[in-house]
């Protein structure tokens, strides 16, 4: 009975945690083993879990939580970027071209600073409620919200330069991201 439930925790959230952790990382590898991690701490925690309506929070909590200490980590002993192999990488191929708009605000939320990636990517790509976003950061409620809105204001500019250069009072918010399946 309890390998059924964990089974079902694990397919109901390992998507939303997965898509949150590649959103902090940008490495899909990383991100996979963070998620994986973060499941390994729910198999040996999810008994300390007191309420189960909160085992989504929980299991964001300690993403984000492994995620800090891989920061910790690796800026104590830092790691090197191999871009100059980016010679010997394939071709792209004619398939990966449908999905460039998801690539492009992909890569514009890559561009964003991380106090705003992070609550867009949480709310509107993995659908935490502001509660939620707010305890998982450990921030209060009306700076999730502010952080939202400065969030998008900063994804459409990178979204549309020409409009923000051409008149930067500019107010119009892009419409919410939807989910990237």
């Amino acid at each position: 009975m309890a390998n059924l439930e964990f089974e079902t925790v694990v397919n109901e959230h390992y998507e939303k945690l997965y898509r949150f952790a590649l959103s902090l990382v940008n490495n899909s590898c990383l991100a996979a083993d963070l998620t994986q991690q973060t499941f390994y701490i729910y198999a040996c925690k999810r008994g300390q879990i007191r309420d189960v309506n909160r085992t989504k929070s929980w299991l964001f909590t300690t993403l984000h939580r492994e995620f800090i200490a891989l920061k910790r980590k690796e800026s104590r002993h830092p790691q090197f970027e191999l871009e100059m192999m980016e010679a010997e990488l394939p071709p792209i191929a004619p398939e990966a071209l449908r999905n460039v708009d998801v690539k492009l605000m992909l890569a514009a939320l890559e561009r964003l600073d991380e106090r705003f990636r992070v609550p867009l990517v949480l709310y509107h790509l993995d659908d935490l409620s502001y509660r939620e976003i707010a305890e998982l950061l450990e921030i209060p409620i009306g700076t999730v919200m502010s952080r939202l809105a400065r969030g998008r204001e900063h994804l459409f500019r990178l979204l549309n330069p020409e409009l923000s250069q051409s008149n930067p009072n500019i107010i119009a918010l892009p419409a919410p991201i939807a989910a990237v399946s």
